[in-house]
């Protein structure tokens, strides 16, 4: 199943996609949460919503192809993303000769993001606007202390990740959240394909961006260096995972500032997908800041 949060004129609504429309989830039962992640951190089901999208009314059903994309959980309590988790990105980057013993751990602002379809910008202080394709974890239960038996039980879904980076502040110290947080440069969505859907734990699951339709990156998650519930198990030794929590996994090679012979980096005018199977396409355009 597929679950959207679109823009209305009434606010985000949460919907459940059936063919090519979208039933408005609030619309068919008003006591439910109007976005996927009040309605996580409520203690709702994502399976109960098949029954309320199969008994809507015409009225709470609209086109697919009219819907303006929000992001697929509004205010994530925490934003995590897990770096150098292929082998291969890992010695494209500066790290080539320190292969990482541990998941490389750090957090995104939710200030960082921009909706599915929206403009990410480029911003004034730099060119070195890189692209990173990731398959994202969307949490549904609260989790301590996870097992790799039981890790996966506390995903609600997945979807398709940028994490547009600036490089060039990355690189400015040892620590990235820097170069990670600029306004609007990264995204997540169309929306969430619940867990049942797809492998357990994210496995097999082919990955790649193109950047105005050419592939930069392509890989499978089969190839993490630190799989789904290793890290799951990891970040619960130490952190409570809460519902709408958002886990960005990593990104493989192919990333712009490895390029041969000259880096790429992402330009205003310039449109960049990530494709992730069994989820679907975010595409996202480029804009220069204001």
């Amino acid at each position: 199943m597929k679950i959207v949060n679109f823009q209305t004129d009434n606010g985000v609504r949460m919907g459940v996609i059936d063919g090519d429309t979208v039933v408005d989830v609030h619309a068919a039962d008003n006591k439910l949460a109007s976005e996927l992640g009040a309605f996580l951190r409520a203690g709702g089901d994502v399976k109960a919503l098949a029954d309320v999208a199969k008994k809507a009314p015409a009225s709470a059903r609209r086109p697919l192809a009219g819907v303006k994309f929000a992001l697929p959980v509004q205010n994530p309590g925490k934003v995590i993303c897990l770096g150098l988790n292929y082998l291969d990105h890992v010695k494209e980057g500066p790290q080539k000769d320190n292969i990482p013993k541990f998941q490389s751990i750090f957090f995104r602002v939710n200030s960082s993001f921009t909706a599915p379809g929206a403009p990410l910008i480029r911003p004034k202080k730099s060119i070195q606007f890189d692209y990173e394709a990731e398959l994202v974890i969307i949490i549904g239960k609260r989790a301590k202390h996870l097992t790799l038996d039981n890790a996966a039980d506390c995903v609600a879904g997945y979807t398709c990740g940028m994490e547009g980076s600036i490089r060039e502040y990355q690189r400015h110290t040892t620590q990235w959240g820097m170069g990670k947080n600029f306004d609007e440069t990264g995204s997540y969505g169309p929306w969430m394909v619940t867990a049942d859907e797809l492998p357990r734990g994210g496995k097999g699951l082919k990955i790649e961006s193109r950047l105005n339709g050419t592939t930069m990156q392509s890989s499978n998650t089969d190839h993490f260096m630190f799989p789904v519930a290793e890290s799951l198990v990891y970040l619960t030794e130490g952190i409570t995972l809460e519902p709408g929590d958002i886990i960005f996994t990593g990104t493989p090679s192919g990333v712009g500032h490895a390029r041969k012979p000259e880096p790429v980096w992402m330009k205003a005018g310039d449109t960049i997908e990530v494709e992730i199977g069994g989820i679907g396409v975010l595409k996202n355009t480029i804009a220069d800041e204001k």
